[in-house]
């Protein structure tokens, strides 16, 4: 692939990596709300959701561009084909971010404290996933693609424990069922944008190493 073709596939990855940076903003601004109990800063997060959503489509449109002029191969065609997977990714990381942004906002309205140290430690969980993944993709590092995949399942055990806090919590003091319920969302949302960031730390392996490791495969 010549020159002109390659810094077209390389102006594609920058415009996801901006998408990935955003998306961290917007999860940084929820988390930052829920402590600092403000709901203005939710507002936040809608707007870059929306800048979000363009870029989305942007490089959806480009990267089946690319592929139409150039007919990539090998390595070239996995990186597009990636990044089409990982951009859709991002987009979803998006709305996860939305999801707790409107629970939070209907919470705090209520006074609801949702500061929980699960909670945070959640965020701050999947803040290093998503920034690993994204290093990963940047760097074209599989290795450290590869460590996000470990983070998941303590996300994921993290995510159980608080369905199960909740529930005893709601069994004690059902008055606070909306809280309690609110919480259980949020973990959720949390869940999913972890496994999120793993499709990315998955999708960075397969272009890089060219193994597809989805659904048990292991390196």
């Amino acid at each position: 692939m010549d020159r002109s073709h390659s810094t077209q596939l390389e102006n594609l990855r920058n415009k996801a990596n901006q998408m990935g940076q955003h998306t961290q903003k917007a999860l940084g601004l929820v988390l930052q709300a829920l402590i600092e109990k403000r709901i203005e800063i939710f507002d936040q997060v809608f707007e870059i959701e929306k800048q979000i959503n363009e870029w989305h489509k942007q490089v959806d449109e480009e990267a089946v561009e690319f592929i139409a002029q150039n007919g990539p191969v090998a390595k070239d065609l996995r990186t597009t084909v990636a990044l089409v997977k990982i951009n859709t990714d991002l987009e979803r990381m998006g709305d996860q971010c939305v999801n707790i942004a409107h629970i939070g906002k209907d919470a705090l309205k209520r006074g609801d404290d949702l500061n929980l140290p699960i909670i945070r430690t959640m965020f701050s969980l999947v803040q290093e996933m998503i920034e690993k993944s994204l290093s990963s993709f940047v760097k074209h590092d599989a290795k450290v693609a590869e460590r996000v995949l470990m983070m998941d399942d303590e996300v994921d055990t993290l995510k159980a424990k608080v369905q199960t806090d909740m529930i005893i919590e709601l069994k004690k003091d059902p008055q606070s069922a909306e809280k309690y319920l609110a919480l259980i969302l949020i973990a959720r949302n949390l869940e999913r944008f972890g496994d999120h960031a793993t499709n990315i730390a998955e999708d960075v392996i397969y272009t890089e190493a060219g193994q597809d490791i989805r659904h048990g495969g292991f390196l």
